[in-house]
């Protein structure tokens, strides 16, 4: 049987030591003689794994004693409306920066409950798609707070910048790139991360907030479980949690600290991106990747060929060799190489030389 490769955006590859961890104990976790999707939430041994998974979260990205982890129901589009429920307080206008598809998404959803300063910072230069400096972004002092998404999935776009912009509170969407490399959680009053791309399955989102924005005022439409005081107040077990999913997080942050921690995956990811896009830039022009070079996405690669009807091919003759989801989002079109943490440095091996193949064959 062909060795299967999944490069899919999310719900992602899952690491293989992981999932057969999982199948071991799947009816009998912890010799309780039941699934850990069996059991409550409220009991000894589920409150002792959750402590553990959000203890390991924190020594993972070094978050100090003086932001709470939340782990909270849905995916990041549930965010979208929850950061403004949670900070605008009295304010009525907060910064959205739009770099592409998934921050366009949230600026949709914060019209519905305040007036966003929109900054739109994606621009072509040179025929390729940059992002514009933080020093250039037309931020205000007067707005509730300034949110951005670092890593753009579907456009396969990042801002690798720190950000740095005083007092003012920075919300950042690290969805696709959560735990891929090392950030100072200082930088940030808020960030929120969907799981099912570094995490584990879809349906969990985990979020870290600065507790001083837990005494915000809270605006009265807010559903209680996307009100973040209350879930902090209530150790995120306000209502039942998304249980397997807090389990198999655990799961992938005791894979990673075995694999040296952030630090160590950081490292590998450079080489997997660079390998891949190397490839790509030494393709001829065959493969066209439109992203300038200092605001690629590690996470996301996307390319072109030089016809539709031959990335058609492309992604027919892809899926034969084991290859699979490459097929780049609805919107954009194109390829789409997603090489999250759990892609191994063969999988992407895997990939180049199905790409010099292909290029050799109908180039």
């Amino acid at each position: 049987m062909t060795k299967i490769y999944n490069f899919s955006a999310g719900p992602a590859m899952l690491p293989i030591e992981v999932l057969y961890h999982v199948k071991k104990e799947l009816t009998n976790w912890n010799n309780l003689g039941v699934s850990v999707m069996e059991i409550s939430h409220r009991s000894k041994d589920f409150i002792e794994m959750a402590e553990r998974t959000i203890n390991d979260f924190r020594d993972l990205l070094h978050i100090p004693s003086n932001y709470k982890i939340l782990f909270c129901h849905g995916g990041a589009r549930a965010q979208f409306s929850a950061v403004p429920g949670n900070l605008l307080g009295s304010s009525t206008t907060a910064d959205y920066i739009n770099g592409g598809y998934w921050s366009s998404k949230a600026i949709e959803e914060a019209k519905n409950y305040c007036f966003p300063r929109i900054t739109n910072v994606k621009r072509i230069c040179e025929g390729k798609y940059e992002i514009m400096p933080m020093k250039n972004w037309n931020t205000s002092d007067h707005s509730a707070y300034l949110h951005y998404c670092p890593n753009e999935t579907v456009d396969g776009i990042s801002i690798d910048e720190q950000p740095n912009f005083g007092k003012k509170i920075v919300v950042a969407d690290l969805s696709s790139t959560i735990l891929s490399r090392p950030i100072n959680i200082n930088n940030y009053g808020l960030i929120y991360a969907s799981a099912q791309k570094n995490i584990g399955p879809a349906g969990l989102t985990i979020l870290v907030i600065n507790e001083t924005l837990l005494d915000n005022k809270i605006n009265s439409y807010i559903p209680s479980i996307l009100n973040y005081q209350i879930l902090a107040e209530n150790n995120s077990m306000f209502n039942t949690p998304s249980t397997f999913s807090w389990y198999l997080a655990g799961l992938i942050f005791d894979w990673l600290k075995k694999k040296g921690g952030v630090d160590a995956i950081d490292k590998i990811n450079q080489t997997k991106s660079d390998l891949l896009y190397e490839t790509i830039d030494h393709s001829s022009g065959f493969y066209n990747n439109n992203i300038s070079k200092k605001n690629r996405s590690r996470m996301n690669i996307t390319f072109n060929l030089l016809s539709n009807s031959l990335e058609s091919l492309f992604l027919e003759e892809s899926i034969k060799a084991g290859l699979i989801s490459l097929k780049g989002h609805s919107a954009v079109g194109g390829i789409r190489a997603s090489i999250y943490n759990a892609m191994t440095l063969d999988g992407v091996k895997a990939l180049i030389n199905f790409m010099n193949y292909f290029a050799n064959k109908y180039g």
